[in-house]
């Protein structure tokens, strides 16, 4: 059994080598140049680490940060300009979206979202998560964030 030893201990270093992390570093680089940049929020509009931008949750507000009328339908179709728009910033479209998360203030309207949604995007869709949410900022109907993936 004692012939084992250097073996497993080989096999050990081995493994614990290529579990060790790598001495390369992702940069991360925050955007906050859009049109509510210098407001005070907290946030950044985008987040880019490697090749994913990081979209932070979109409302269907104006330019002038108000909430467009017209309910669930009308907001949607705001918030999607909103994000074409903060794609465009960085160089993308909504063809590199890969992942969706929807914040709904009533999930009866999921399906007034979605014929607005599929003006946006073409199948096959990106990933998407949705759920309800009680108080969405500004009295929004809906919120939306997404992940981008920069072509190779």
């Amino acid at each position: 059994m004692t012939h084992l030893i250097p073996s497993i201990c080989t096999v050990l270093a081995v493994l614990l080598s290529a579990c060790s992390p790598s001495t390369e570093t992702t940069e991360i680089a925050r955007f906050d140049d859009g049109p509510f940049a210098g407001m005070g929020y907290p946030y950044s509009e985008s987040a880019r680490a490697g090749d994913l931008l990081f979209l932070a949750g979109q409302i269907g507000e104006d330019a002038d940060g108000k909430l467009v009328p017209g309910g669930i339908q009308a907001e949607t179709e705001q918030l999607m300009l909103n994000i074409e728009a903060a794609l465009a910033r960085r160089g993308l479209t909504m063809e590199h979206v890969v992942k969706c998360t929807v914040f709904l203030a009533d999930i009866d309207e999921w399906g007034a979202f979605n014929e607005v949604y599929k003006k946006h995007f073409s199948p096959p869709y990106p990933a998407r998560s949705a759920m309800a949410a009680s108080g969405l900022v500004g009295s929004a109907r809906v919120e939306m964030e997404c992940i981008a993936g920069y072509p190779e």
